[in-house]
Formats: structure tokens, C-alpha cells, sequence
């Protein structure tokens, strides 16, 4: 019954949002960023890291997020930490400097594809919200794609936790 209640409650809430949406005459589903930041941050992440990934490596990504907020050697909000990186002094991201390579590769960072931004935007409020499937990542802080070999991987007190989708996930002992 309580899974029922939250499932009708995150219904009528995009429900509500896509119609503001529409009667705001934008022509897509979009969290309000002004309204939840947090989440907007979050489902950005989600989409542009994991989008082609399967359900898993999508909460194994936001967990990962979250794991980070929680972390002190880390920024202390969602949107710090996805933004996370090397800055210069225009306040604009360095270039393949930042934490999460989608937000310095200097493409633009608006979702093209509007069902996997749907789904990332519900991705993102059912794991903020309600915490579902936290933990996935038993506390890892770090992932990379499978197709990537960085150095960090072998730092000392790295541990491997293991791949979920098309990423490996790690945490520090």
C-alpha cells in the first residue's frame, strides 16, 4: 500500500508539472530547474552519463551522486557536485577538467532526446525523494565507463565494486 500511495503522489506531480509545462507553451516535459534545482542537477547527470545505459547503471550513477553529497571530501549539494571540476577566471569549466565529463566537454547540455529526459527526471526525484534503490553502489564515490581505463582506478585504497550497465564502480576503503 505505501508503494502505491508514493507511485500515485510521483504521478500527479509530473502530471502537475507537465501541465504547467504545456500551459507555459514549452513543447517538452522539464523539471522546473528555478523550482527543484537539486533534481534538474541530478537528472542532467543521469542523462547525459547513463542515458543509453540500462535501469540499473542509471540509479548506479545517481547513487553515486548522492554517495558523494554525503562524503566530506566532496561538495555538500547534488548540483556542486556534479558541477565539481576546474574553473577559469570567466567562472566558465576547463575542458575535460571536471568530475563528470559532460559538463566540460563543451557540447551544449540540453537533452535531446525527450523520453530518456522524462526518465532521468524520474530517476532523479525517486531516488532524492524516497531513497529508492540507494545504495546500489555499496558507497561507491567513483565510476567510469567500460571503455575507459583511468588512472585513478589504481590509487591506493581504491576498491573495486564492481560494473553495473556500461560502468565500474569504485569507493574508497
Amino acid at each position: 500500500m505505501k508503494h502505491t500511495y508514493k507511485a500515485l503522489i510521483a504521478i500527479t506531480f509530473f502530471w502537475w508539472i507537465a501541465l504547467e509545462a504545456t500551459a507555459q507553451g514549452h513543447e517538452e516535459f522539464t523539471f522546473p530547474e528555478a523550482t527543484f534545482p537539486q533534481e534538474h542537477c541530478l537528472a542532467l547527470n543521469i542523462y547525459f552519463e547513463a542515458r543509453s545505459s540500462n535501469l540499473a547503471d542509471k540509479y548506479a550513477v545517481a547513487d553515486v551522486v548522492l554517495n558523494r553529497v554525503r562524503d566530506t571530501r566532496f561538495p555538500t549539494t547534488i548540483c556542486e557536485v556534479v558541477k565539481e571540476g576546474l574553473y577559469d577566471s570567466n567562472g566558465h569549466p576547463r575542458r575535460n577538467k571536471c568530475q563528470f565529463s559532460w559538463w566540460c566537454d563543451g557540447k551544449k547540455d540540453h537533452p535531446n532526446n525527450e523520453d530518456r529526459w522524462v526518465e532521468a527526471q524520474t530517476i532523479a526525484w525517486s531516488i532524492i525523494k524516497w531513497d529508492k534503490y540507494r545504495g546500489l553502489t555499496e558507497g561507491a564515490t567513483h565510476y567510469h565507463a567500460t571503455y575507459v581505463r583511468p588512472a585513478w582506478r589504481k590509487d591506493r585504497g581504491m576498491q573495486l565494486i564492481g560494473r553495473i550497465g556500461a560502468h565500474i564502480f569504485y569507493r574508497w576503503e
